[in-house]
């Protein structure tokens, strides 16, 4: 498969592979904080984003775009006090759902596809790490923070 396949299908069907992950989201016993603290409103328009992210990374294959959008998310995440290990589970739910979505509506059609799949998978893998990775950067920035206001409220007294 190759990437432009791949950007072509999840554009076409960005609503339902987004309303698929948020059911997924809303199924998990692994979320529940997540469910309470972050709006449905805001659960769909991260879904959407999500997608959206990732084939505009597909088509530059630049970091900056996705360090800054995914360090301000992990950080409003901290901020909304979702815990850590539940942000993590989200974005590997949602790298779990485009693999089925890819194997369910865009399966290999011809051998001479596999190098190019082969390629496609290496970079989807690539863009959730960094997703996950600077979304954990922000996380921890916001932590380190209010770790040091705790800090300096203790001091002064």
């Amino acid at each position: 498969m190759r990437a432009l396949k791949l950007v072509q299908h999840m554009k076409a069907n960005a609503g339902r592979m987004s309303e698929g992950f948020v059911q997924k989201i809303r199924a998990s016993k692994n979320c529940k904080d997540l469910l309470l603290t972050v709006s449905a409103e805001e659960q769909k328009r991260y879904a959407l984003d999500i997608y959206s992210d990732l084939t505009n990374w597909l088509a530059a294959d630049t970091d900056s775009f996705v360090q800054e959008h995914y360090i301000d998310l992990g950080a409003r995440r901290a901020q909304q006090g979702v815990p850590f290990t539940q942000l993590f589970w989200v974005v590997c739910t949602v790298r779990e759902h485009l693999w089925e979505y890819i194997q369910q509506e865009c399966l290999l059609e011809e051998p001479v596809e596999f190098w190019g799949g082969v390629n496609l998978l290496r970079s989807l893998n690539q863009f959730f790490d960094r997703a996950l990775y600077f979304t954990l950067v922000g996380y921890q920035k916001l932590g380190q923070g209010q770790t040091a206001a705790t800090s300096a409220a203790f001091v002064q007294r």
